[in-house]
């Protein structure tokens, strides 16, 4: 006969712990903007339109797409790293924030070099940070046990990619993409014409505007190196928030979410 347990004596696991993170994450990521929000986007796309010089615009408009088709259909992001299988969860995330905290440090002073060398160095940071950005998801996949040699991996990074960087109106789309991952991707061609799929344009331009605003404070003279490393820092941090909490509703199966405080999704 089993011995009688106090449920208040229960300790939570680590994935309940987990759940409960992740159940504040999503109703944050998904709560409808507030008027800070609103005002902040209004004044950003102002600064988009008459500050930022149309060469800057340029050439974040034509990185992404160049990061669009290395991704997909090129190998050279693909890490060394081994994919990890066959460990618990609690391990995983341990060395996922390992890995976050290696490329803070390598995009802050990637960030610091390019934003004390001018406006030319400035401009040119905006394709290195995609680069860094890009190498940690695809160690931050392999970390997680899920490999990138498949390209319908390497579209899930781009999703996760463009979650992180899209405005709150279009993050409930995004995220019930990334929820239902794996029911979605079964519809879709095996072969790499799932990248139709995909609305780039949009992916652009919403990373083009959430980054704009940081990053242009770097062609300021004088503050380019502070700034830089600052704006370089926070955008990786803000990736590695939602790249490893991304993995984790995989490996979770999704939470469960009051909906009453968040948008609908």
């Amino acid at each position: 006969m089993p011995l009688y347990r106090d449920p208040r004596n229960h300790e939570p696991s680590y994935e309940e712990h987990v759940r409960a993170e992740l159940n504040v994450w999503v109703r944050k990521l998904l709560q409808r903007p507030g008027l800070l929000e609103r005002t902040s986007k209004v004044i950003q796309t102002k600064i988009n339109e008459r500050v930022i010089p149309e060469k800057v615009h340029t050439i974040i408009t034509a990185t992404v797409k160049g990061l669009v088709r290395s991704v997909v259909f090129g190998l050279e992001y693909i890490p060394n790293s081994p994919v990890y299988y066959g460990i618990g969860l609690q391990e995983r995330d341990q060395k996922a924030q390992r890995l976050l905290s290696k490329y803070r440090k390598i995009a802050a002073a990637e960030g610091a070099g390019t934003g004390a060398g001018g406006f030319t160095l400035a401009v040119a940071d905006f394709p290195a940070l995609i680069v860094i950005k890009m190498r940690f998801l695809f160690e931050l996949a392999h970390n997680y046990g899920f490999s990138t040699e498949d390209y319908r991996e390497r579209l899930f990074l781009l999703y996760v990619f463009q979650l992180a960087f899209s405005s709150q109106e279009k993050r409930p789309e995004l995220y019930k993409i990334i929820l239902n991952w794996d029911k979605t991707i079964k519809s879709w061609p095996e072969e790499k014409e799932g990248i139709k799929q995909v609305n780039w344009e949009q992916f652009q331009r919403e990373y083009r505007d959430a980054i704009d605003f940081r990053k242009t404070l770097q062609l300021i003279p004088g503050l380019g190196a502070i700034v830089g490393a600052w704006a370089n820092y926070g955008l990786v941090d803000d990736l590695g928030m939602v790249g490893i909490n991304c993995y984790r509703l995989r490996i979770l199966g999704g939470v469960q979410v009051d909906k009453s405080h968040s948008a609908r999704y």
